[in-house]
């Protein structure tokens, strides 16, 4: 297995070129990179094919590999939605991430189909997200590109043979499961869900969580918290996935760098075995 990164462990203003360098000089195989907002360093729905290309090329010139593309945009422009336009500018924003991710020859998109709230009700995600999502089909296919549908805390997809059938109806190769294990811990056990969701998993997140907390201050550095590590681990070995494995962590308070490179040990005897 690869070890990775999120981009958004790095400082928001920091250079790509020194996020890079730093990617490599912690020891990792690969970085995540993201789809947001201008007042975060990376890219944007603007972002030309020439910029695009200069990432990669920086990306190479350290040794690094580009696997995967995050989003940070879809809070706000759900496939969800009520709102028929808010529903395509979700769309639009799916699209940049397969752009991007065709040109630099990543093979998965992160997506959050749906946020189930008062207003949208659970049904309506569920029936308005694979709408949106057969309607992203063409393109994904036709540059084979997977939509990797997260879990996350949205209210949506709380099981694993829910998550199947959900991947099921819509009957695509290019539409699976990128799992998250510390996200499923407030409610379920990660190496249950691996097993289940089997060759449905295109992508897996590493965070660690303590159930006790029970809210987002639970989520630890890794090896901190409840997470079944070991369990996880030969869950991932028994369905054959040897992927990418990428840490998505908040920095430090007084040293924001440091936890990436803490996180990469953490990595290392999580995936090795070589503190255990």
């Amino acid at each position: 297995m690869l070890k990775a990164i999120n981009h958004w462990s790095f400082p928001s203003t920091m250079p790509l070129r020194d996020v890079f360098a730093h990617t490599r000089k912690a020891g990792y195989d690969a970085i995540e990179l993201t789809l947001n907002n201008p007042d975060r360093v990376g890219f944007t729905l603007d972002s030309s094919e020439m910029e695009i290309r200069e990432v990669g090329e920086i990306a190479q010139s350290h040794g690094i590999q580009l696997r995967s593309l995050s989003c940070g945009l879809m809070w706000d422009h759900s496939l969800s939605s009520p709102n028929p336009q808010v529903r395509e500018k979700g769309r639009d924003i799916v699209k940049k991430q397969l752009e991007i991710a065709s040109i630099l020859g990543m093979d998965t998109v992160l997506v959050v189909p749906a946020y189930c709230t008062e207003e949208v009700t659970y049904d309506q995600c569920y029936d308005r997200s694979q709408e949106e999502l057969a309607k992203l089909l063409p393109y994904a296919e036709q540059v084979k590109i997977t939509i990797g549908i997260e879990n996350v805390w949205n209210k949506f997809l709380l099981s694993p043979l829910e998550m199947i059938r959900y991947m099921d109806e819509i009957g695509s190769a290019f539409i699976k499961v990128y799992f998250d294990i510390g996200n499923v811990m407030l409610f379920g056990h990660p190496e249950q869900w691996i097993r289940m969701l089997g060759k449905h998993i295109c992508k897996i997140h590493a965070k660690d969580f303590i159930r006790a907390v029970g809210n987002s201050k639970g989520f630890v550095p890794l090896l901190a918290g409840d997470v079944p590590w070991r369990a996880v681990m030969q869950a991932l070995k028994d369905i054959g996935y040897d992927d990418v494995i990428t840490a998505e962590i908040t920095a430090y308070c007084e040293s924001a760098l440091q936890a990436v490179y803490d996180t990469s040990r953490h990595l290392d005897a999580i995936i090795r075995g070589e503190s255990f």
